[in-house]
Order: C-alpha cells, then sequence, then structure tokens
C-alpha cells in the first residue's frame, strides 16, 4: 500500500479439494473453472489487486500445473513498480518433507517473507467465490493493534461444521474462543441459530505471526493448520480480533449483492454457486467494472447462435456455438450444442461437445467431456448414478474426459 504500512499478501492455493471431485482430479481446486471464464483463485487475487495489496505469493502444492500456468500467464504485475503475482510451489526447504498443513506451508515459506520485511501479511484462502475491500479489514486490524484480524460471516448454526467458528468476547471484536469445524457451536448472543464463521481470511501483523509459526513448530500434537493451530494459539493469547464481513462494501455492489460468499468446496454448493450467477437478480453479478474480477480473456471469436439456436437465463462465454437450445446455464469457451440438443441448469466447462439431440440436465461436465447424439445425462437417474458421480443434491459430474456412453 503506497504511502502506508507495506503488506504482503499469501494465498493459501494447496489444497487437493476432494469433496470437488471429480473436477479435482487432474487440477488444485483453486484452479476449477468458475463462471465460464475464471479459476477460481482469480476471485481472491482480484480482491487483493483492487485493495492495492500488490505483491502476492501463492503458495502451490497438490497437481499445481495448472494453477501455476495459470497464475504465471494470466496475474503479469508492473516489475517497474516492484509489484508481482507469483506462485511458490513446496519446496522442501524446511528438509524432506512436503507441507503439513496451511501453517507449515507459510512456516516453509519464510523466505519470502523476510525477502520483503512487510509490516503485515494478509493471509487469504483461494477457493472462494465472493468480492472483499481488505482495506477495510486492514484498517480495522491496524487501529486494534490486534496481532491477528479474521474474517468473519453469519451462518445458519447448522451448517458450522464444515467452518471455523468465532465465539466474540462482550465487546463485539475480540475473539474469546475459535473452533475448528465444531460437533456442537454456541450461537451468537441474541441469534442462537447463527455463528460467525471464518472466511479463511487473516490480516497478522508479521512479527506475530512468525513467532507463532516457529511455537507451532515445536509442538509435537500440533496439526499445523492455521485455524486448526495458529488461530486457537493467539485466541488463548489474546491476540485475536473479529472482523465482521457483514461491514465490507465493495464500489459498484448491489444491495442483493452485499455479503455474497460462498465456499464451493463441494458440488453441490459449486453448482449453486453457478445457479446464482444466473438468477434475474444475481446473488454475484461479473458485471461490476468497479470492481471486476480478472482473468486471461483468451483468443476466441465471439459466441455464435446458429439456426434454431437459443440461449436463455444463461452466461455464454466466447467460442460457443449454439445450435440447441439452452437455458439456464453458464458455458465456458468453445462449447458447442448440436442441433435440437437441450442443455438445462448445468454447467459446462471448456470444449464440452453436445450431439445432435442430446439432453444435458443438472449436470456439471469438465473439459473436452463429449455427449454423443442422442445420449441424456439426468433423465435417467438411476442410470446417471451407476455411470456418473452424483452429489448428495442430486448434480451429475463428469470429469475431464470422461466418456459418455
Amino acid at each position: 500500500m503506497r504511502g502506508g504500512p507495506s503488506v504482503l499478501g499469501i494465498v493459501l492455493a494447496g489444497g487437493e479439494g476432494k469433496r470437488l471431485m471429480p473436477l479435482t482430479a487432474d487440477r488444485a481446486k483453486p484452479a476449477v473453472t468458475f463462471g465460464g471464464t475464471y479459476r477460481l483463485v482469480d476471485f481472491v487475487l482480484s480482491n487483493l489487486v483492487n485493495g492495492d495489496i500488490l505483491r502476492i505469493c501463492v503458495l502451490t502444492q497438490y497437481k499445481s500445473h495448472s494453477l501455476d500456468r495459470h497464475v504465471t500467464t494470466t496475474w503479469r504485475m508492473s516489475g517497474l513498480l516492484g509489484n508481482y503475482v507469483t506462485p511458490v510451489p513446496a519446496q522442501q526447504r524446511l528438509g524432506p518433507r512436503w507441507y503439513l498443513g496451511s501453517a507449515d506451508a507459510i512456516l516453509q515459506s519464510l523466505n519470502l517473507v523476510h525477502d520483503e520485511q512487510p509490516d503485515h501479511i494478509a493471509v487469504f484462502g483461494a477457493d472462494h467465490v465472493y468480492r472483499m475491500d481488505p482495506r477495510h479489514m486492514l484498517k480495522q486490524h491496524i487501529d486494534s493493534g490486534a496481532g491477528v484480524t479474521v474474517a468473519g460471516i453469519r451462518v445458519p448454526r447448522a451448517d458450522a461444521s464444515s467452518f471455523g467458528v468465532i465465539s466474540p468476547a462482550a465487546d463485539g471484536t475480540r475473539v474469546e474462543r475459535f473452533l475448528e469445524k465444531p460437533a456442537d457451536p454456541p450461537g451468537l448472543p441474541g441469534d442462537p441459530d447463527r455463528v460467525f464463521a471464518s472466511m479463511g481470511n487473516y490480516v497478522f501483523t508479521t512479527k506475530v505471526l512468525v513467532d507463532a509459526l516457529h511455537r507451532d513448530a515445536e509442538d509435537p500434537r500440533s496439526v499445523h493448520d492455521m485455524g486448526g493451530s495458529i488461530l486457537p494459539m493467539l485466541t488463548e493469547r489474546g491476540m485475536a480480533q473479529l472482523y465482521d464481513f457483514d461491514g465490507n462494501h465493495v464500489p459498484g455492489e448491489s444491495a442483493a449483492e452485499h455479503g455474497y460468499w460462498r465456499d464451493v468446496g463441494t458440488l453441490d454448493s459449486y453448482y449453486e454457486a453457478h445457479m446464482d450467477l444466473i438468477a434475474e437478480r444475481p446473488g454475484f453479478s461479473l458485471e461490476n467494472r468497479r470492481w471486476p474480477i480478472y482473468t486471461h480473456p483468451g483468443q476466441l471469436p465471439p459466441a455464435r447462435f446458429c439456426a434454431g439456436g437459443i440461449a436463455s437465463e444463461s452466461v455464454v462465454s466466447p467460442g460457443c456455438v449454439i445450435r440447441g437450445q439452452v437455458t439456464r446455464s453458464v458455458l465456458s469457451p468453445g462449447v458447442t450444442v448440436g442441433p435440437g440438443a437441450v442443455v438445462q441448469g448445468s454447467v459446462l466447462h471448456d470444449n464440452v461437445r453436445i450431439g445432435r439431440g442430446a439432453v444435458v440436465r443438472g449436470a456439471v461436465l469438465d473439459k473436452n467431456v463429449e455427449v454423443p447424439a442422442g445420449a441424456t445425462i439426468g433423465v435417467n437417474p438411476e442410470r446417471d448414478q451407476e455411470l456418473y458421480t452424483v452429489s448428495k443434491g442430486g448434480v451429475i459430474a463428469l470429469g475431464k474426459g470422461q466418456r459418455v456412453l
């Protein structure tokens, strides 16, 4: 931040993403396509860059080639000003071992911190869909004098077991307890059916984070995780503060979008977030020019609609050729829909081909899947269960290049 405190951004992008299989069978979760032309990592990087955090390290590990390539080719900052976004693969700097957890990933990458010598470090997750101005959170962190500030969002108490849960003290900002994925967390005062869930976004005072990482490394009982180890440690020492995401305001956002944040770690949540894009009043809009989500635009012609081809309530990317009927769907670049084909409520990744007369409903088809003429997906539930991955919510998913019978 020019003229102010120096901030280093660290994006944790090494997640395996098992719950998002088969989309993560060949790539890290942050590299999964979202919204047609984006990757999940583009959302956190866009938030940091729009918020003037312009020196960013993306820590990768699991099947990272696709992610490394995307970050390297897309996120090119001004070297003249010393700004950068760089992928940092696991390097075994502390011995012959890979990252043991997210805290260990930062510990093994402290050379980045020593090189930059920032006043503060913004540690953000890489696989959520949202807009956030991190400058608000940074200001609160500095004004409060906290060692760490953790972003929290109110979610139903019934969903708390999927998140780290923040219990605020009576003043509403100091963190009294931090519980990692608890089975039965306490509700909020005055709102017992809701809790503050951690968004996986933290701002640390640099010395506090470095000291905590070294303490954690010496603890043989630790799981070496940010939410499971570092946050509970600093909470016990009275050094953690809550940042309420509801107070974050992003330029250009609509009232319907305010406070939107989705953890797209499962097929159902991934699918539902796509449906949010195409609603009449989108829960999340890709059209905010005052706070854009950046990505690589690609070199493709505009989408083409041939005789009989129609699309309604849908996102259609460049390079698509539509000869059939598409409704309530999101199409990535290069998708083709043959004559008489029907695509309803589906998410189609790059270069998916839907043959003549085929029917696809309620499905997520990864890159290069080809649906032959006359084939059906989402029509016969029993057959789909036998052949494909089907989520708890009934979303049918096919992996990259998977064969359709």
